[in-house]
Protein backbone atom coordinates (compact mmCIF):
# COMPACT_ATOMS: atom_id res chain seq x y z
CA UNK A 1 0.00 0.00 0.00
CA UNK A 2 1.41 3.36 -0.98
CA UNK A 3 1.75 6.15 1.59
CA UNK A 4 0.31 9.51 0.53
CA UNK A 5 2.49 12.50 1.42
CA UNK A 6 2.33 16.21 0.64
CA UNK A 7 5.94 17.36 0.52
CA UNK A 8 9.28 15.76 -0.32
CA UNK A 9 10.84 16.89 2.96
CA UNK A 10 8.54 14.54 4.87
CA UNK A 11 10.66 11.60 3.67
CA UNK A 12 13.80 13.02 2.03
CA UNK A 13 15.97 12.54 5.14
CA UNK A 14 15.80 8.78 4.49
CA UNK A 15 17.63 9.04 1.16
CA UNK A 16 21.07 10.26 0.11
CA UNK A 17 20.23 10.54 -3.58
CA UNK A 18 17.24 11.08 -5.87
CA UNK A 19 16.67 9.77 -9.39
CA UNK A 20 14.21 12.40 -10.66
CA UNK A 21 12.18 12.31 -13.86
CA UNK A 22 12.12 15.61 -15.74
CA UNK A 23 9.10 16.14 -17.97
CA UNK A 24 5.91 16.35 -15.90
CA UNK A 25 7.84 16.49 -12.63
CA UNK A 26 10.33 19.36 -12.86
CA UNK A 27 8.92 21.10 -15.96
CA UNK A 28 6.10 20.82 -18.49
CA UNK A 29 8.25 21.22 -21.60
CA UNK A 30 7.77 24.98 -21.60
CA UNK A 31 8.34 26.19 -18.02
CA UNK A 32 9.79 24.81 -14.77
CA UNK A 33 7.55 24.08 -11.79
CA UNK A 34 8.70 26.52 -9.08
CA UNK A 35 7.73 24.24 -6.18
CA UNK A 36 9.69 21.33 -7.68
CA UNK A 37 12.75 23.50 -8.22
CA UNK A 38 12.55 24.74 -4.63
CA UNK A 39 12.20 21.21 -3.26
CA UNK A 40 15.26 19.98 -5.15
CA UNK A 41 17.29 23.01 -4.11
CA UNK A 42 16.42 22.37 -0.47
CA UNK A 43 17.30 18.70 -0.77
CA UNK A 44 20.71 19.49 -2.24
CA UNK A 45 21.32 22.17 0.39
CA UNK A 46 20.84 19.47 3.03
CA UNK A 47 23.55 17.33 1.39
CA UNK A 48 21.52 15.15 -0.98
CA UNK A 49 22.48 14.35 -4.58
CA UNK A 50 20.05 14.77 -7.47
CA UNK A 51 20.41 12.81 -10.71
CA UNK A 52 17.90 13.76 -13.38
CA UNK A 53 16.91 10.55 -15.20
CA UNK A 54 15.00 11.32 -18.35
CA UNK A 55 13.63 9.39 -21.30
CA UNK A 56 14.67 12.21 -23.60
CA UNK A 57 16.15 10.74 -26.81
CA UNK A 58 18.71 13.54 -26.84
CA UNK A 59 22.28 13.30 -25.52
CA UNK A 60 23.07 14.89 -22.18
CA UNK A 61 24.48 18.22 -23.47
CA UNK A 62 21.44 19.27 -25.56
CA UNK A 63 19.16 18.44 -22.63
CA UNK A 64 21.29 20.66 -20.39
CA UNK A 65 20.88 23.47 -22.93
CA UNK A 66 17.12 22.89 -23.07
CA UNK A 67 16.84 23.02 -19.27
CA UNK A 68 18.72 26.31 -19.14
CA UNK A 69 16.59 27.74 -21.95
CA UNK A 70 13.28 27.05 -20.20
CA UNK A 71 14.60 28.26 -16.84
CA UNK A 72 15.39 25.13 -14.80
CA UNK A 73 18.25 26.29 -12.55
CA UNK A 74 21.52 24.37 -12.63
CA UNK A 75 21.59 24.65 -8.84
CA UNK A 76 18.75 22.14 -8.39
CA UNK A 77 20.53 19.09 -9.85
CA UNK A 78 23.93 17.39 -9.86
CA UNK A 79 23.98 15.02 -12.84
CA UNK A 80 21.91 13.99 -15.83
CA UNK A 81 21.26 10.59 -17.44
CA UNK A 82 19.29 10.41 -20.69
CA UNK A 83 17.83 7.47 -22.56
CA UNK A 84 19.35 9.08 -25.64
CA UNK A 85 22.88 8.50 -24.35
CA UNK A 86 22.04 4.95 -23.36
CA UNK A 87 20.52 4.25 -26.79
CA UNK A 88 23.40 5.93 -28.64
CA UNK A 89 25.90 3.67 -26.92
CA UNK A 90 23.98 0.61 -28.11
CA UNK A 91 23.64 1.99 -31.64
CA UNK A 92 27.38 2.62 -31.96
CA UNK A 93 28.01 -0.95 -30.85
CA UNK A 94 26.04 -2.01 -33.93
CA UNK A 95 22.94 -3.36 -32.22
CA UNK A 96 20.70 -2.48 -35.20
CA UNK A 97 23.37 -2.52 -37.89
CA UNK A 98 25.33 0.17 -39.68
CA UNK A 99 22.71 1.39 -42.14
CA UNK A 100 19.74 2.75 -40.23
CA UNK A 101 16.40 4.31 -41.07
CA UNK A 102 15.64 7.23 -38.72
CA UNK A 103 12.13 7.91 -37.46
CA UNK A 104 12.32 11.28 -35.73
CA UNK A 105 13.42 14.87 -36.09
CA UNK A 106 16.33 14.92 -38.54
CA UNK A 107 17.51 18.34 -37.36
CA UNK A 108 16.56 18.28 -33.67
CA UNK A 109 18.05 14.83 -33.12
CA UNK A 110 21.29 15.49 -34.99
CA UNK A 111 23.26 15.23 -31.74
CA UNK A 112 22.11 11.64 -31.39
CA UNK A 113 24.45 10.72 -34.25
CA UNK A 114 27.58 12.38 -32.92
CA UNK A 115 30.20 9.64 -32.44
CA UNK A 116 30.83 8.41 -28.90
CA UNK A 117 34.47 8.44 -27.81
CA UNK A 118 33.72 6.15 -24.86
CA UNK A 119 33.14 3.14 -27.11
CA UNK A 120 36.08 1.20 -28.52
CA UNK A 121 35.83 0.85 -32.29
CA UNK A 122 32.30 2.28 -32.76
CA UNK A 123 30.60 1.21 -35.96
CA UNK A 124 30.16 3.81 -38.68
CA UNK A 125 26.48 4.74 -38.84
CA UNK A 126 24.85 5.74 -42.12
CA UNK A 127 21.28 7.06 -42.36
CA UNK A 128 19.49 5.56 -45.35
CA UNK A 129 15.93 5.12 -46.71
CA UNK A 130 13.90 2.30 -45.20
CA UNK A 131 14.37 0.07 -48.25
CA UNK A 132 18.16 0.10 -47.76
CA UNK A 133 18.18 -0.12 -43.95
CA UNK A 134 19.59 -2.85 -41.73
CA UNK A 135 17.68 -1.50 -38.73
CA UNK A 136 15.51 1.35 -37.44
CA UNK A 137 16.27 4.06 -34.88
CA UNK A 138 13.20 5.81 -33.46
CA UNK A 139 13.75 9.00 -31.46
CA UNK A 140 10.10 10.07 -31.82
CA UNK A 141 7.25 10.30 -34.34
CA UNK A 142 7.60 12.43 -37.43
CA UNK A 143 4.35 14.08 -36.26
CA UNK A 144 3.84 13.80 -32.47
CA UNK A 145 0.13 14.54 -32.83
CA UNK A 146 -0.61 11.92 -35.50
CA UNK A 147 -1.89 8.50 -34.41
CA UNK A 148 0.98 5.96 -34.38
CA UNK A 149 -1.02 3.76 -36.76
CA UNK A 150 0.10 5.98 -39.66
CA UNK A 151 3.35 4.00 -39.48
CA UNK A 152 1.69 0.64 -40.16
CA UNK A 153 2.63 0.38 -43.87
CA UNK A 154 6.32 1.05 -43.20
CA UNK A 155 6.29 -1.18 -40.13
CA UNK A 156 4.73 -4.07 -42.03
CA UNK A 157 7.52 -3.82 -44.59
CA UNK A 158 10.17 -3.64 -41.84
CA UNK A 159 8.71 -6.55 -39.86
CA UNK A 160 8.67 -8.72 -42.97
CA UNK A 161 12.35 -7.93 -43.48
CA UNK A 162 13.17 -8.72 -39.85
CA UNK A 163 14.51 -5.26 -38.98
CA UNK A 164 15.05 -4.43 -35.31
CA UNK A 165 13.82 -1.10 -33.95
CA UNK A 166 15.91 0.80 -31.40
CA UNK A 167 13.64 2.97 -29.25
CA UNK A 168 15.45 5.97 -27.77
CA UNK A 169 12.48 7.10 -25.65
CA UNK A 170 10.16 4.43 -24.16
CA UNK A 171 7.58 7.03 -23.04
CA UNK A 172 4.19 6.54 -24.68
CA UNK A 173 2.91 10.11 -24.29
CA UNK A 174 4.04 13.39 -22.79
CA UNK A 175 2.25 16.67 -22.07
CA UNK A 176 3.76 19.73 -23.72
CA UNK A 177 2.09 22.45 -21.68
CA UNK A 178 -1.57 21.48 -21.87
CA UNK A 179 -1.30 19.46 -25.07
CA UNK A 180 -0.59 15.71 -25.07
CA UNK A 181 1.63 14.22 -27.75
CA UNK A 182 2.95 10.80 -28.73
CA UNK A 183 6.51 9.65 -28.00
CA UNK A 184 8.79 7.01 -29.51
CA UNK A 185 7.54 4.37 -27.07
CA UNK A 186 4.12 4.41 -28.74
CA UNK A 187 5.71 3.54 -32.08
CA UNK A 188 7.92 0.85 -30.55
CA UNK A 189 4.87 -0.69 -28.88
CA UNK A 190 3.02 -0.77 -32.20
CA UNK A 191 6.06 -2.32 -33.91
CA UNK A 192 6.20 -5.07 -31.28
CA UNK A 193 2.44 -5.64 -31.54
CA UNK A 194 2.88 -6.16 -35.28
CA UNK A 195 5.50 -8.85 -34.67
CA UNK A 196 8.67 -6.76 -34.84
CA UNK A 197 11.50 -6.62 -32.31
CA UNK A 198 11.80 -3.36 -30.35
CA UNK A 199 14.84 -2.62 -28.20
CA UNK A 200 14.45 -0.13 -25.34
CA UNK A 201 17.09 1.92 -23.52
CA UNK A 202 15.15 4.24 -21.23
CA UNK A 203 12.93 3.74 -18.20
CA UNK A 204 11.68 1.19 -17.16
CA UNK A 205 14.54 -0.82 -18.72
CA UNK A 206 17.84 -1.51 -16.89
CA UNK A 207 20.42 0.27 -19.13
CA UNK A 208 19.38 3.78 -18.13
CA UNK A 209 19.56 2.92 -14.43
CA UNK A 210 23.07 1.58 -14.93
CA UNK A 211 23.93 4.91 -16.56
CA UNK A 212 22.31 6.87 -13.70
CA UNK A 213 24.35 4.91 -11.15
CA UNK A 214 27.53 5.69 -13.11
CA UNK A 215 26.62 9.37 -13.14
CA UNK A 216 26.08 9.22 -9.37
CA UNK A 217 29.39 7.42 -8.79
CA UNK A 218 31.17 10.05 -10.90
CA UNK A 219 30.12 12.60 -8.27
CA UNK A 220 32.22 10.69 -5.76
CA UNK A 221 29.13 9.32 -4.04
CA UNK A 222 29.12 5.64 -3.09
CA UNK A 223 25.38 5.29 -2.46
CA UNK A 224 23.57 1.94 -2.37
CA UNK A 225 20.19 1.46 -4.05
CA UNK A 226 18.55 1.27 -0.61
CA UNK A 227 19.40 4.97 -0.10
CA UNK A 228 18.11 6.17 -3.47
CA UNK A 229 14.55 7.40 -4.11
CA UNK A 230 13.16 7.47 -7.67
CA UNK A 231 10.59 10.19 -8.40
CA UNK A 232 8.30 10.32 -11.41
CA UNK A 233 4.80 10.64 -12.82
CA UNK A 234 4.99 7.70 -15.23
CA UNK A 235 3.58 4.58 -13.58
CA UNK A 236 4.78 2.34 -16.43
CA UNK A 237 8.21 3.94 -16.73
CA UNK A 238 9.39 5.71 -13.56
CA UNK A 239 7.61 3.57 -10.99
CA UNK A 240 7.81 0.19 -12.73
CA UNK A 241 11.46 0.82 -13.56
CA UNK A 242 12.32 1.69 -9.96
CA UNK A 243 10.57 -1.44 -8.72
CA UNK A 244 12.53 -3.57 -11.17
CA UNK A 245 15.78 -2.11 -9.83
CA UNK A 246 14.83 -2.55 -6.17
CA UNK A 247 14.68 1.23 -5.64
CA UNK A 248 11.94 2.89 -3.56
CA UNK A 249 9.76 5.39 -5.39
CA UNK A 250 7.62 8.50 -5.10
CA UNK A 251 4.75 8.59 -7.61
CA UNK A 252 3.56 12.06 -8.63
CA UNK A 253 -0.12 11.51 -9.35
CA UNK A 254 -0.74 15.05 -10.62
CA UNK A 255 1.15 14.41 -13.85
CA UNK A 256 0.12 11.92 -16.52
CA UNK A 257 -2.43 10.23 -14.21
CA UNK A 258 -4.03 13.38 -12.78
CA UNK A 259 -7.47 12.54 -14.18
CA UNK A 260 -7.41 8.86 -13.21
CA UNK A 261 -6.32 9.65 -9.64
CA UNK A 262 -8.54 12.71 -9.15
CA UNK A 263 -5.50 14.82 -8.27
CA UNK A 264 -5.89 18.51 -7.71
CA UNK A 265 -3.40 19.12 -4.93
CA UNK A 266 -3.48 15.60 -3.48
CA UNK A 267 -4.84 12.41 -5.07
CA UNK A 268 -8.25 11.05 -4.16
CA UNK A 269 -7.36 7.98 -2.03
CA UNK A 270 -10.07 5.76 -3.53
CA UNK A 271 -9.29 6.67 -7.12
CA UNK A 272 -5.56 6.32 -6.45
CA UNK A 273 -6.01 2.83 -5.00
CA UNK A 274 -8.15 1.73 -7.95
CA UNK A 275 -5.62 3.15 -10.43
CA UNK A 276 -2.64 1.45 -8.80
CA UNK A 277 -4.51 -1.85 -8.69
CA UNK A 278 -5.29 -1.59 -12.40
CA UNK A 279 -1.67 -0.84 -13.14
CA UNK A 280 -0.43 -3.53 -10.74
CA UNK A 281 1.95 -1.01 -9.18
CA UNK A 282 2.84 -0.15 -5.59
CA UNK A 283 4.98 2.98 -5.30
CA UNK A 284 6.46 3.48 -1.86
CA UNK A 285 4.95 6.96 -1.64
CA UNK A 286 2.51 9.08 -3.62
CA UNK A 287 2.22 12.86 -3.75
CA UNK A 288 0.23 15.12 -6.01
CA UNK A 289 3.29 17.06 -7.15
CA UNK A 290 6.95 17.51 -6.36
CA UNK A 291 7.14 20.22 -3.73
Amino acid sequence: MTRIITRLNEISHRYRALFVDLWGCVHNGLHPFPAAVAALRAYRAAGGRVVLVTNSPKPRKPVEVQLARIGVPRACWDALATSGDSARAAMYRGIVGRKIYLIGDEIGDAGFFRPLRLIDKPVEIQKVPLQAAEGIVCTGPFDPHADPSVNRPDFLYAVNRGLRLLCANPDIVVDLGERRQWCAGALARLYSDMGGESLYFGKPHPPIYDLARRRLAALGADIPDSEILAIGDGIGTDIRGAAGEGIESLFLSGGLAARETGTRHRPDPGLLTAYLERENATPTYTAGFLE
